[in-house]
């Protein structure tokens, strides 16, 4: 049995092997895990919210763990305390994950001052891990003033990690042929901000084209409030070169939104979707482990697809078993 009070209390020192023991137990799938879990989490919330949360998003090979790595220490530099929570793709043969992003974050991965948690997303929508907002909690009681929320950067994952955070960054790569093509509206849409990775050497130039594109597409968007338009910047995660500026950035915004009591009004309203999430994630334990469900759901599946059942008489079923 653990000691929820020594756990809590070893947390809020800021202990990273008490950080690690509670968040692999929010991360379990056993129900009595998952209750200690949210008593543990009910006792640090007063100790969580002050830190500013960023998502992350962009494609494969925009450079999303280089510019983390190098955005990390720039702010380690700076005095903040930064933890990465890093969300892998598993396998969905398997449930395994790569789990590597501790090998591609060098420098953070040996900091002091940071902390990088790869999280597997065990096939949870979008790939964000189902237990990102624990994690996420329980990082800001241990002392984390800044957390970075990655995403694999496929599906809906964007969507669900602006369901996160705070501040919404999207990540765009230059030579991508044509680069309006690559924007879908939907995510610029969320972003907060974008950035022209890669402005380094000979790609200056065309990172510099790429965002004038950006910009010139974005004047046709309205933007999600008055507060607010949506800036485009050029970065270099391998030399760091303009991550001050887009922290920069980053303050602006939060300093302009929390001074109208904004910040906190997207944080409640993304408690309701959580509160709403977990009910799901419950519903969808249910449909996993009944015994009587798993015996029959074999044979539902069979009949559906040997063309003997409509799949509605089947989903009908499954919904009856669960007492829906």
């Amino acid at each position: 049995m653990v000691d929820l009070t020594a756990l809590g209390d070893a947390i809020l020192r800021g202990e990273r092997a008490a950080l690690a023991r509670a968040i692999t137990l929010a991360e379990s799938r056993r129900a009595d895990h998952r209750e200690q879990a949210q008593t543990l989490l009910s006792r640090l919330l007063p100790h969580t919210g002050k830190a500013i949360r960023v998502g992350i998003t962009g494609v494969p090979g925009v450079g999303k763990s280089t510019t983390i790595d190098a955005l990390g220490s720039y702010l380690t530099g700076q005095g903040h305390k930064v933890a990465v929570l890093a969300v892998d793709p598993s396998s969905t043969r398997s449930g395994g994950s790569i789990l590597g992003d501790k090998t591609r974050m060098a420098r953070l991965a040996i900091d002091p001052h940071a902390y990088i948690r790869p999280s597997p997303s065990s096939g949870t929508l979008g790939g964000v891990a189902a237990k990102t907002r624990e994690t996420m909690l329980l990082c800001e009681a241990a002392g984390f003033d800044v957390i970075l929320v990655e995403t694999v950067g496929v599906g809906q994952s964007e969507t669900a990690v602006a369901d996160l955070t705070d501040f919404f960054l999207v990540l765009m790569l230059p030579n991508a042929g044509d680069e309006l093509q690559g924007i879908k509206k939907g995510i610029i849409e969320l972003a907060d901000m974008l950035a022209v990775n890669k402005a380094d050497g000979e790609g200056a130039t065309a990172a510099r084209a790429a965002a004038a594109q950006y910009k010139a597409a974005l004047h046709i968007l309205a933007p999600a409030s008055t507060l607010w338009s949506t800036p485009v910047v050029t970065i270099s995660g391998l030399t760091g070169a303009g991550l001050d500026a887009l922290w920069a950035k980053i303050e602006e915004h939060r300093n302009r939104f929390e001074a109208k009591g904004l910040i906190a009004e997207k944080r409640r309203r993304q408690d309701v979707k959580w509160m709403w999430a977990m009910v799901q994630d419950r519903l969808q334990a249910k449909l996993r482990h009944d015994p009587a469900l798993k015996a029959r759901a074999p044979k539902l599946e069979a009949a559906v697809a040997a063309g003997e059942m409509a799949p509605t008489a089947a989903a009908d079923e499954i919904a009856k078993a669960l007492g829906l």
